[in-house]
Order: C-alpha cells, then structure tokens, then sequence
C-alpha cells in the first residue's frame, strides 16, 4: 500500500506520489494519506514521548523510510500569549507562535526538511531555488546536512545577513538583477541544462507538507482547540495550505472537532496579489515592482504559483486579506519587540493585519488570535557579505559566466 498519493487541488485528479507538485491541468498536486486508517491506528496518545521536532507527525509526512529524514531539529517553536496586545486591542486570547526560533531563523526550516528529506530518497543530489531570502539559506543549510549541492538565486535586494548565510553553509549564491519571478525564470530555464531540481514554492510536494507542521503544533499546544484567527504573512502562500491541510487532516483524525480557523492572509502595500484575488480584484503587476529597498521583506511575490488555491483556501474559511504599508509594519515590529519578540518584517506584517482587523472589529473582542512571526529580525539587518557575488538577469547570463554548476 502507498504511504500517501497526491490529488490535484483543482480538477481532482489522483496520481501516485513523486516529486512533482503540478497537474498537467496546470493545478497544484496536494498530498493525501489514509487518514481512514490512520484514524483507526494511529491514536493522540502516541505522540507522548516523542522527540520534540516536526518530525513527531511522520505519519502525516511524505518521507517513507525514516532513514533519509534531514533534520536540524526543526519544529515544536514556542506559542506565547501577548497579554500586552490583548489589553491593546481588546481581544480575548492573542498568541504569537515563534517560527524564528527554526533552525535557519525562519519557518523555511520546516519546509527544507522535508523537502531535502524527499531528495534524498528519491536520490537527487542538486537543487536550487528562487527566493526572496529565507529559503535560500534554509535550502542551503539543509543541503549542506544532506551532502548535496544547492544554488540558490535571490533579488539583489536580498538581505546581506541572508546572502553571507546562504554562502557560509556552502551553497551556490547569485544575485539576480530583478524580483523573485526573475529568478524562478532563471531556476526554470537551467533545470534540464544544469541538471538542478527546482525547489521553488509549490513545485514539490515537500514544502508545503513541512510548514503543514506549524498548524499540527499549533492545535497540539493548544490542547487541539483552535483559534478563532490565524494571521499569516502571505508571499508565494504554501504556509496557507499547509496551515489549512493540517487543520483538515486532524478534523479527519478525529483529533479535533471545532471549525476551522478563519485564515487571514497579509501582504505588503504595492505587492498584493493574494490581497487583490480574495477581493476578486484584477491584479496590477505594475503595482508589484519596488526599487531596491533596504528593508525588503519576503511578501514580495508578484506572480504566486497557484493564487487561486491560496485565495479559494482563505476564502472557505471565511477569512480575508488584508495589505499594511511598510509604516504600519515598522510600528507592529517595534509593539510586538516591547513583548520580548524579535520579528521580521513579515512576522511584524501578520501583527500589523491583527491590529488592523481588530481595530476595525472584523476580530471580534471575545475571539482569540494565533499570528505567525516568521523569522527573526536579526536577519533583516544591512550588512554586506565580504565576498563578490555576481549578478545576473537571465539564465544566458548565468551560461555567460562560464560557470557548470551541475555534478
């Protein structure tokens, strides 16, 4: 029997599992497992003396043999109540699970795990990524774990702190003259050349099934009753669908029976395509394009992989989606920073929206909130990396250097 299978999130379709996450209809493939079995085998109490990392769910991971899982000890952040914000805003319950305490400083630690864990069984020995930060050292740190090589492809307003990261743990870094679109161009065009898999944001099933993981916890340390809200920071979007698979699949186990969380998605003003679908407004990429910036954040997604599933996921929930100017996200960071939290500009986005949403009265007073602080601010700061790194537009520049980064 098939440890899990993969079912197509737009025209139903069911193949046997791979490394591939796009139907030919050109849907996402999501992961499914027997969860009628394992409701029947695999009860709650098993999780008691289990190791303290996302790797307590195995059941409810793609890995098959627990021999290829790459681990740095990701997972089981910590939840905290900010009793300071409840009183600010009149709200019942306010947590802030903290994902910045991941190995790699970020929730990307989760999804690399698994995804580097799925390479290694199906023996794939290079990858490379397309990303606007936090990916690029998350795969560059887990691939270093894993013996195999990685390149990773950034917008040269990448933080530094990220950039020198990224080479430290060995990987190939290149800076890409343009957004994160550009690179995954770039990653696209040299996958049969090279010889790379693309580990870009829904392209394989193992990111999304990694920060899946972030919403298992989260009912867990809430002894499986969930939070009226879940704000998240929204860029290419596979932590709401992994937030909203987890939230499935226990509701199948059995293991919780309240209604879904309404899932709220925030972006940055100028950059909202998400923001823009859940309203079913037509999208401006012109509004998607920013000068070089010394404090970029990792929402800058102009074109998601699949948009739709995202806004349709949020929009089943009845939950929204909401953009916060960069002000607003420097004013969040500085309340959530006066609790004792170092958050990114992401995670200070998710605060902002909360602020947002319940000043407005969207969150009502006796409802409770679970925000998502990403990453850690530390990584945010301006530092340039010691080493030359070249920067390319397209893939022809890449060949132009001369460079065969493949095995």
């Amino acid at each position: 029997m098939e440890h899990c299978r993969q079912v197509c999130a737009k025209c139903g379709a069911t193949v046997s599992f791979s490394l591939n996450a796009k139907c030919g209809c050109g849907g996402t493939l999501l992961v499914e497992y027997d969860l009628e079995r394992l409701r029947k085998t695999w009860p709650k109490s098993s999780l008691v003396g289990r190791g303290t990392s996302m790797w307590r769910y195995r059941e409810l991971l793609p890995v098959k043999d627990e021999r290829h899982i790459v681990s740095l000890g990701e997972g089981w952040t910590p939840l905290l109540r900010l009793e300071g914000l409840e009183r600010r805003l009149g709200l019942k319950r306010v947590w802030v699970k903290r994902e910045e305490q991941n190995p790699t400083g970020s929730f990307k630690a989760r999804g690399f795990s698994a995804a580097v864990s799925l390479m290694r069984e199906h023996g794939i020995r290079y990858a490379a990524v397309p990303s606007n930060g936090n990916a690029a050292s998350a795969l560059a740190a887990y691939a270093a774990r894993a013996d195999m090589k990685a390149a990773v492809f950034v917008p040269k307003d990448c933080p530094g702190v990220i950039v020198g990261e990224s080479v430290r743990y060995g990987a190939s870094v290149y800076i890409v003259d343009g957004l994160i679109h550009d690179a995954a161009a770039i990653v696209e065009a040299g996958r049969a050349e090279q010889g790379w898999f693309h580990a870009g944001t829904l392209k394989e099933p193992g990111r999304v099934e990694g920060k899946k993981t972030m919403g298992l916890e989260l009912a867990e340390q809430l002894d499986w009753k969930l939070p009226d809200v879940i704000v998240y920071p929204t860029g290419g979007g596979s932590g709401i669908v992994g937030l909203w698979k987890a939230f499935r699949e226990l509701h199948a186990l059995g293991w919780i029976e309240d209604r879904f969380p309404r899932l709220v998605s925030v972006q940055e003003e100028g950059c909202t395509p998400i923001v823009d679908r859940v309203r079913q407004e037509p999208e401006s990429r012109s509004g998607c394009v920013f000068p070089p910036s010394p404090s970029p954040t990792g929402l800058r997604v102009p074109e998601p992989p699949d948009g739709e599933l995202i806004a349709g996921l949020i929009r089943k929930t009845g939950g929204t989606a909401v953009a916060v100017t960069a002000d607003e996200i420097a004013a969040a960071q500085r309340i959530i920073g006066g609790c004792g939290i170092s958050s990114s500009p992401e995670g200070a986005a998710a605060a902002a929206g909360t602020i947002r949403l319940a000043e407005r009265g969207w969150i009502a007073p006796d409802e409770s909130v679970a925000i998502f602080n990403t990453a850690h601010a530390d990584k945010y700061v301006h530092w340039q990396p010691e080493i030359k790194l070249p920067v390319i537009r397209s893939y022809a520049d890449f060949i132009r250097l001369g460079e065969r980064t493949g095995i």
